[in-house]
């Protein structure tokens, strides 16, 4: 079985990602956003310990399922004075395991569960989660021997949007649901059928292509809740 375990992102990428998660512990100890991991529904340390988490579960895998190796026929085109043949060619597609990012799916997917139950955000953080999907499932492309990639700042972008849209209240823990299960469903669920002769040894969901988008969903739900703090919305009793 191919090597499961990397790093989803180059070293300066992933440095990049740690500096702002040293950044928002830095904000958190001076007191500046202890009220905005209140209003996403945690405490500063279990907010910590989730990017924590999310950062160095990134480099492990879980698998799920390993697509075989297949022979397909691909047409080459051969000239032979001037005209042009179209001779079948067998091409062997290499085997390719399906697995589940720890940081980038599995604790983003037990964390948005928990947020949606706690503030019972089942219909708004549904339609936050099929907004978010569909525009990552219109910009998502297969990219050979890696799998799945988003651009970086269209899952952060998106949901930042949407979440606003659907509630200034409870934007914090619905940009992290949206963030994090739509990027999660548009870009990598839905294009699994797509993974199949890429060349990638492992198509990793939550991984490479798409952690750097949903990590920054986390950090953007903490963002808005601090931004949303004073709102004159923000602590009226809303319908959800």
């Amino acid at each position: 079985m191919s090597q499961l375990h990397y790093l989803p992102l180059p070293l300066p990428f992933f440095s990049i990602l740690v500096g702002l998660f040293i950044f928002l512990i830095a904000l958190v100890q001076v007191g500046v956003l202890r009220y905005a991991y209140m209003r996403l529904g945690l405490s500063a340390r279990v907010a910590t310990l989730v990017l924590l988490g999310s950062l160095i579960g990134s480099y492990f895998n879980v698998p799920l399922v390993e697509l075989p190796q297949q022979q397909v026929l691909s047409g080459q085109v051969v000239q032979f004075y001037g005209m042009e043949y179209v001779v079948p060619v067998v091409q062997n597609w290499p085997g390719t395991v399906i697995a589940a990012n720890l940081g980038g799916a599995i604790i983003p997917g037990l964390m948005s569960i928990y947020l949606l139950a706690r503030h019972r955000l089942w219909v708004r953080g549904t339609l936050a989660i099929a907004g978010v999907a569909a525009v990552s499932h219109a910009l998502a492309h297969p990219v050979p021997g890696v799998g799945i990639a988003v651009p970086i700042f269209v899952p952060a972008v998106a949901t930042a949007l949407v979440a606003m849209i659907l509630s200034v209240r409870y934007a914090a823990p619905l940009a992290y649901i949206g963030g994090s299960v739509g990027t999660l469903v548009g870009a990598d669920l839905l294009n699994l059928d797509k993974v199949q002769g890429l060349g990638a040894p492992v198509a990793s969901i939550g991984g490479a292509g798409t952690f750097d988008g949903i990590f920054l969903t986390g950090v953007l739900a903490v963002l808005i809740a601090g931004l949303t703090a004073g709102s004159p919305d923000a602590d009226r009793p809303a319908h959800r």
